[in-house]
């Protein structure tokens, strides 16, 4: 197969050395060519020229924004996506079953590869683009703005980063009194939303090597489902994360609203709100749609193999 290997040499677990011990174990028995990001966007312009010069397939090797990316680029065609993971969570390989680590993570995806593994799966999509596990709109957009200011930091940091923006913005930055947009799921319409999150897939995201799942209904073989914050309460929260490590999943209850099957989410507002896709802050709306597309891409799935 001709495949095209995207890397971006700047996500948390990718080094030169990986990098060519990545190339050099798919290069076994395909034609790979590999490509470097050197901006926010590249990663689609890669992947979209990929698709017009007709090759099989792109791997994404870098963190969850990088995959985001290469989704966008490689929606609605016939060329195969396949991720390897080289982020500080890399949430969708991890979703897949992938080990979290490179090397273990290209023996997976070859073998799934080599096996035709290749199925279709559905993308959520929000004004224009692309994401492959969740849409973030208010409080967890916000989180993800902080830790981008500090980008820089993100490498050496970690984890740990995510969660003092997560308080920062909770305690000091967030608006916690008054709703930032209104909700239409469906055509039914949600007032007063403080936050939403939009799930393609589950977990939302991992804490270490625990999943934060927020409902098990999410999944790629399914369409959309919604969870919209009414309020935001510090109690409302700590049992909303109790349930999401604990128990596999949150219920709905009073400021809470879950919606399962979800084929189009609206938000507006007269005052702009942000939002975030698969982990990467795009900006702030007054007017977003979220929309599910069925069978948008073709996935190559790893082949879970024990080590």
């Amino acid at each position: 197969m001709r495949i095209l290997l995207i890397v971006n040499s700047f996500a948390t677990s990718v080094s030169p050395r990986n990098t060519v011990q990545v190339h050099q174990y798919l290069a076994r028995h395909h034609d790979v060519q590999v490509v470097e990001t050197s901006e926010r966007g590249h990663a689609t312009r890669f992947a979209a020229d990929a698709v017009l010069r007709g090759l099989d397939a792109v791997i994404a090797f870098g963190g969850d924004g990088t995959l985001n990316e290469v989704a966008t680029g490689l929606a609605g065609s016939t060329t195969a996506l396949g991720v390897l993971p080289g982020g500080s969570t890399n949430v969708f390989a991890r979703s897949l079953g992938m080990a979290n680590d490179p090397l273990l993570g290209v023996t997976q995806l070859t073998a799934g590869l080599d096996g035709g593994l290749i199925t279709p799966i559905g993308l959520g999509e929000a004004n224009g683009r692309y994401f492959t596990f969740h849409a973030g709109i208010g409080y967890d957009a916000e989180v993800v703005r902080q830790v981008e200011r500090t980008l820089s930091f993100k490498r050496l940091v970690g984890q740990p980063l995510f969660a003092f923006s997560a308080l920062k913005t909770w305690f000091f930055d967030y608006d916690r009194k008054f709703p930032h947009f209104s909700v239409e799921i469906d055509g039914r319409k949600v007032p007063n939303g403080f936050s939403t999150i939009v799930l393609n897939t589950n977990p939302y995201t991992y804490v270490g090597k625990r999943a934060v799942e927020l409902s098990r209904a999410a999944s790629l073989e399914k369409r959309l489902v919604a969870i919209t914050f009414r309020r935001l309460t510090t109690p409302l929260m700590l049992s909303t994360l109790w349930g999401a490590l604990r128990h596999g999943g949150i219920a709905a209850r009073r400021g809470i609203e879950i919606t399962e099957d979800v084929e189009q989410v609206v938000f507006d507002f007269a005052a702009p709100f942000s939002y975030q896709l698969d982990g990467d802050y795009i900006g702030d709306t007054t007017t977003l749609t979220v929309r599910h597309h069925d069978a948008a891409l073709r996935l190559i799935k790893p082949m879970l193999v024990e080590y």
